[in-house]
């Protein structure tokens, strides 16, 4: 008997510790509400390196250079350049002919840090005539106010900023459109938020700005991890810095379409924040108790996420365990353990789909060509659980390409 009450009493404190770290995500996402201050106009014009990691490519390179040469900025301060790596298709010639620059990689390239690494260590840190620098994916397509956005941001001596994260094929498939609310949540409750509070934002893959003198700072693009966007936040935030939330500042990605391709790029995510977590967090909580920073103290929370939904997991089940048991022997007929599996999965999915509809009328999207989607989105989440379980024992060392085909042009996705 003892023994169930201490085990009740644990999954009790867990349940209360996940509540609280839950708390303090949803106190922070209550400043989504409040529309960030626009960035001021400015008569400077900082000249950017634009750099695209592309894989086998084709399909897709060549819309996204276009849409950066259609940018509302001065075309002298800005170069395009495309880093292929393990390439057998044309995407190499398909960037020349549209009049993108080329850098070919001296070393071989496994990840997209190691491409990011040897062409800001021969480009950027080489040539002193760039500001800052910009990344995008070969599948990305870019709105024309992008590079006047960050412009902006650079001058209000930002030195870091992420842009707003778009979807191209949100109507394509549940997963696809899984994807699509999944990034516009992170804008609009992770990013917006900490826009608001002075906290930093998280880099996301793509669309994003670094300047010159950070880089130099950072001694380059240094990551090791499979998330090396994530890293490199983790990088600045321990630098003293922060990444800003640039609104204005749209990109247009392609999201995978079948569950398969989802399970392995998350696999990857969860790799790299497990890696992340064992190499900083207790460089984050360091900075955040010695120097009393709230950022790195947020930051360092986030990587918690992956333990804390395990942990959740674990006390969920371990308390219906108990509750089976103490029917099985009659210690308290009165337990309502079904009940209880069945209301908390019904609140879990009726709360995440609400959560889910929400994100979907503020960003202002298509509520019902997204409506099955927003059925879906409890599914693409809770399957996290498992892959967070996963990759904690049998990690995703290779980085696994996904075919992007959707050929959009930028006035496609503009005018939906």
């Amino acid at each position: 008997m003892h023994v169930i009450v201490d085990l009740s009493t644990v999954a009790w404190l867990v349940s209360l510790l996940c509540s609280l770290y839950a708390a303090y995500y949803l106190f922070i996402s209550l400043f989504s509400f409040r529309t960030p201050k626009s960035l001021p106009a400015t008569n400077e014009h900082h000249r950017f390196l634009i750099l695209v990691a592309a894989r086998n490519e084709a399909a897709v390179i060549g819309h996204l250079i276009d849409s950066l040469q259609l940018q509302q900025y001065p075309k002298d301060r800005f170069d395009i350049c495309v880093v292929p790596n393990n390439c057998t298709d044309r995407t190499r010639e398909i960037s020349l002919d549209k009049g993108a620059l080329v850098y070919d990689c001296a070393k071989p390239v496994h990840t997209k840090g190691d491409a990011l690494n040897q062409a800001v260590a021969a480009l950027m840190l080489q040539d002193h005539t760039y500001d800052a620098l910009c990344v995008f994916d070969a599948d990305n397509l870019v709105h024309p106010d992008f590079l006047a956005a960050m412009n902006r941001a650079l001058s209000q001596g930002h030195s870091a900023a992420q842009g707003y994260r778009d979807s191209k094929n949100p109507a394509d498939t549940s997963i696809s459109g899984s994807y699509a609310i999944y990034y516009w949540m992170i804008s609009r409750f992770y990013n917006r938020p900490r826009r608001n509070l002075g906290l930093s934002a998280s880099i996301s893959g793509s669309g994003f700005m670094l300047s010159r003198d950070l880089l130099e700072q950072l001694g380059g693009w240094k990551t090791h991890t499979m998330t090396e966007d994530l890293e490199m936040t983790t990088q600045i935030v321990l630098a003293g810095e922060t990444v800003t939330y640039v609104p204005e500042a749209i990109i247009y990605d392609e999201q995978p379409l079948t569950f398969t391709q989802s399970w392995h790029q998350r696999l990857r995510w969860s790799t790299g924040i497990w890696q992340i977590g064992e190499s900083y967090l207790g460089r984050l909580l360091r900075q955040a108790f010695r120097q009393k920073s709230l950022i790195a103290f947020d930051q360092a929370l986030f990587y918690l996420a992956p333990a804390m939904q395990l942990v959740y997991a674990l006390s969920f089940f371990l308390n219906v365990a108990l509750q089976l048991f103490m029917i099985h022997f009659e210690l308290f007929p009165e337990s309502h353990v079904y009940k209880l599996m069945f209301l908390s999965l019904d609140f879990s999915y009726l709360m995440t789909t609400l959560l889910a509809g929400l994100t979907v009328l503020l960003e202002r999207k298509h509520t019902s060509i997204l409506l099955k989607s927003v059925l879906f989105y409890w599914i693409f989440l809770s399957s996290w659980f498992v892959i967070n379980a996963r990759s904690l024992f049998k990690r995703a060392m290779i980085w696994t390409p996904i075919a992007h085909t959707r050929s959009m042009v930028i006035d496609d996705v503009m005018m939906k």
